[in-house]
């Protein structure tokens, strides 16, 4: 199915709204406020050799985005236009030579009823059995298209109906989901509970993909149902938060078309207080690929999403060269997050205090066994539900974060890494790599409004491509300009050819709403990942060019 058609309807349809009762336009926009945004990211491509980038024959790509939104009262609606001419490397090439309204909606808020027509994003608790989001560095966007009803017949109670057709790239996939969530705020329900300092939310979920059986050589379902139950508890300083979901046997390419159930459970713990934070969750997913279109692979037609039990890095090498995606698959994982703070004028703390934040986090395989049914049952394997499989991830990070003066700080951060390159990269016979990583981020600021920031990082391991080292220099003058030079050399590389510098310049400036930013320079082939959904992108060489808006 292709969106431009629907978008000339849905567009003449929003018009036609606004015309009701003979109201022109130019009467009802004066009445409700416009706003909206816009990116646009282009490339010159180059060859390079060297590192491996290839010609582009468009030479120049780029994507763009509009996002334009009107309210007006309880009445909203908005459309998002999207061009890619031809996608940046690294997207996916679903997107390639297109543009078009992709996203549109129109909803209203009547007392106790909420009514959205069109595009939406919605999440159940955790989004174990549902999720939809955009991420727009990845170029990923999972968005239903259909109707939307949210009502609240008490409050604290909220219950959400949904049905649709989920995005993938510029058409819709042919499953139809349907979807039911129930909400409830047990302290504001119960008129006794509503001063008590202990809080209880819990919440209950159920989602339905339906897809025609059109595969010849299995009998398949076509109506795939999970369903899950969720809480989350606080009291004082303590906060407890728990979900499970189950999954009927939904046979697909992503488990070799076995007829598994499917199950994900997720339990986080945490306590604070001023000066101490200590968060600790656990997670068990098991064949809980979930998807519109039970053909589809990779992150495409994804109707759910199975959080990464690990840290967010920000820094170059930490968050590129190794990070973790999610195996949907199954894997059990671990999460420990601790920080403090060394107060003011203690030995420690010294007269602006010192924070020490450490962080562990480990994903494994499910202790299987095959079940030998392949021809019978084809349940596929046997799995232990508390026992480990082999390693897939484990990181251990420490960071002390120091003002030393007014105008000097910084902060040192050390991490060990376990990386299964099999199983995350897919890679056949690689060896784990076993990789210890320093960090020193250090600024000084010269006055209100000028600044610099340095950052050196070094990796060391002796699998893969060995050692690399970072360097970045920034320098700031706010509210408006930044300038940055940074190099990643791969200084370790058995290969004396490959031992190559990425170097990169980059500058920027900021005004109101506007924001220009240019950068030239290499980027090195990997991974790039967010909240354990990643991508691949390619190696390449060139200037990049950023523009974004909002009004």
């Amino acid at each position: 199915m292709n969106f431009k058609k629907p978008l000339i309807l849905s567009t003449l349809l929003f018009v036609g709204m606004c015309t009701t009762k003979a109201q022109n336009v130019e009467e009802i926009l004066n009445r409700g406020q416009i706003r909206g945004n816009f990116q646009l990211e282009g490339q010159i491509y180059q060859e390079d050799s060297v590192i491996g980038a290839e010609a582009v024959p468009e030479k120049y790509r780029t994507n763009a985005f509009l996002n334009v939104m009107y309210t007006n009262g309880g009445f909203s609606a908005g459309i998002r236009y999207e061009s890619y001419l031809n996608e940046l490397l690294g997207y996916p090439e679903g997107y390639r030579n297109n543009s078009g309204i992709m996203y549109r909606y129109i909803s209203f808020t009547k007392d106790k009823l909420s009514v959205t027509v069109g595009s939406f994003y919605e999440q159940f608790g955790n989004g174990l059995i549902l999720r939809t989001y955009e991420e727009r560095g990845l170029g990923y966007d999972n968005a239903l298209e259909g109707i939307r009803v949210k009502y609240r017949p008490v409050k604290g109670l909220t219950i959400t109906g949904i049905t649709g057709k989920q995005r993938i790239f510029f058409d819709l996939g042919p499953g139809i989901v349907r979807a039911v969530d129930g909400d409830l705020d047990v302290n504001e329900v119960i008129p006794q509970l509503r001063e008590s300092k202990t809080r209880l939310q819990i919440g209950a979920s159920f989602v339905s993909r339906f897809q025609t059986d059109d595969n010849s050589a299995f009998n398949l379902p076509e109506n795939v149902a999970t369903y899950g139950g969720r809480f989350n508890l606080h009291r004082g300083k303590i906060n407890i938060t728990g979900e499970y979901a189950y999954k009927i046997n939904d046979p697909s390419v992503n488990n070799d078309f076995i007829y598994r159930p499917g199950e994900a459970v997720f339990l986080q713990t945490s306590y604070s207080q001023k000066g101490f934070g200590l968060v600790l969750a656990a997670k068990r997913n098991e064949d809980m690929s979930f998807r519109s279109d039970r053909n589809q692979a990779l992150q495409n037609g994804l109707i759910n999403y199975l959080p990464a039990l690990t840290k967010q890095h920000t820094y170059n090498l930490l968050a590129t060269l190794y990070p973790y995606a999610t195996q949907l698959t199954g894997e059990i994982a671990l999460q420990a997050d601790l920080i403090y703070k060394f107060k003011k004028g203690s030995a420690l703390g010294g007269k602006y205090g010192t924070t020490v934040q450490m962080n562990y986090a480990s994903a494994n395989g499910l202790d299987t066994t095959s079940a030998n049914d392949g021809d019978t049952k084809r349940r596929g394997y046997n799995s232990t539900y508390l026992g480990f499989g082999e390693v897939y991830f484990k990181d251990f990070n420490i960071t002390v974060q120091k003002k030393i003066n007014k105008k000097f700080k910084g902060s040192l951060t050390y991490a060990n890494l376990v990386y299964n390159q099999n199983v995350i990269e897919v890679k056949n016979n690689k060896k784990d790599v076993f990789a210890n990583v320093g960090i020193a981020d250090v600024s000084y600021k010269f006055n209100r409004k000028a600044s610099i920031r340095s950052e050196f990082q070094t990796l060391f391991t002796d699998q893969d491509l060995g050692n690399w080292a970072t360097a970045l220099i920034e320098f700031s003058y706010a509210p408006n300009w930044f300038i940055a030079v940074q190099d990643q050399y791969n200084y370790g590389n058995e290969d004396a050819e490959s031992r190559v510098h990425y170097y990169n310049v980059s500058a920027g400036y900021n005004s109101g709403g506007n924001r220009v930013s240019a950068s030239y320079g290499r980027q090195r082939a990997g991974i790039f990942c967010v909240g354990g959904v990643c991508r691949v992108v390619p190696a390449s060489n060139g200037l990049y060019v950023s523009i974004t808006s909002s009004f």
